[in-house]
């Protein structure tokens, strides 16, 4: 039996390679795994959001027609975002403005999201009757762990690093990469700030689930612990990013938006708290609540439509009698 060497060892235990490749084609079709990881994340927390609402006594899958409007504008305003706080990688010398178009290249902002998804959000839940904050509630969990979802795109792009680092999970990067800082040698390991907030994430999806149901969390309070959760963390890891960024008072443009991130859901749990203490009745604003009426009836509706052929006169008397007809004896 042979044994590799201590060093070899080290080596692949010493630092985190990133992915060869970040894209597959399909004929004359490519596929970005960053778009597959998008993907995967809304499939799970539409999924996660419509089981959440069902058991709270919403119609089955009434989440799609809220996402229908939702993610497109959480998409649009993702990517607005993202241009307007980097603007300087889209417009100006040497730059091509049609580039602020190429999604698939990465820089969808989690923040732009939030605001275009809810006042998606807002449109689908006056649409279908939902509360808004009942709907943000059971949304809160899936939305995490479709963020953590979303952050494996970062590492089959090879973007959004943290400072060099000699731990022993450091993420590897090409000298040869547009945002490798110029001046480090080859080789140089960077914090994974991806892995970090992939595991915050699902960390604070583990802690959202168990405080909606300690304390009962609901007209808004367990998005705002949501926003809360994640915004702290995301405090941390764009302290650490080398990314470029735009700088306002000496902080990146993204830390300002997680604080102010903390900030609003704070005042969302103390507000709600104050003016519901109690529990949410219905997921669904008054008068518009679900009666099942989609459900197939048979009797007693007017949905119940007879393709039976019509009776004949001498039938007719048979089935408008008050007596069933006596049973045929052989």
């Amino acid at each position: 039996m042979t044994f590799a060497p201590a060093s070899a060892i080290n080596g692949v235990l010493a630092s985190i390679p990133s992915p060869p490749v970040s894209y597959f084609d399909i004929g004359p079709l490519r596929i970005h795994f960053y778009a597959l990881c998008i993907i995967a994340g809304i499939i799970v927390a539409t999924l996660m959001t419509n089981h959440r609402l069902t058991k709270r006594g919403a119609e089955p899958w009434v989440v799609i027609d809220i996402a229908l409007i939702a993610v497109p504008l959480a998409i649009i305003f993702a990517r607005i975002y993202h241009v307007l706080t980097h603007w300087s990688f889209y417009f100006g010398p040497g730059k091509d403005p049609l580039s602020a178009l190429y999604i698939w290249e990465g820089g969808i902002a989690i923040y732009g999201a939030l605001i275009g998804g809810a006042i998606g959000a807002l449109l689908g839940c006056r649409w279908t009757g939902i509360r808004f904050w009942s709907f943000a509630d059971a949304l809160a969990p899936g939305i995490i762990i479709a963020q953590a979802m979303g952050r494996l795109g970062n590492y089959f792009n090879h973007e959004l690093f943290g400072l060099p680092t000699t731990l022993p999970w450091g993420l590897e990067i090409e000298s040869t990469n547009p945002a490798f800082p110029a001046g480090l040698a080859p080789g140089t390991l960077f914090h994974p700030t991806f892995l970090y907030e992939i595991i915050w994430n699902l960390l604070g999806a583990a802690v959202l689930l168990w405080a909606g149901h300690r304390f009962r969390l609901q007209w808004g309070r367990l998005f705002g612990l949501y926003l809360i959760w994640y915004s702290a963390g995301r405090i941390v890891w764009e302290s650490i990013r080398i990314d470029p960024s735009d700088v306002f008072l000496g902080l990146r443009t993204n830390v300002w938006a997680a604080i102010f991130g903390v900030v609003v859901g704070l005042v969302i749990m103390i507000v709600q708290k104050r003016r519901h203490p109690g529990l949410e009745a219905s997921p669904y604003r008054p008068g518009r609540e679900w009666t099942g009426s989609g459900a197939v009836q048979s009797q007693n509706t007017p949905e119940y439509v007879d393709v039976s052929e019509p009776p004949t006169d001498d039938s007719a008397a048979d089935v408008t009698s008050a007596e069933p007809a006596p049973a045929a004896v052989s």
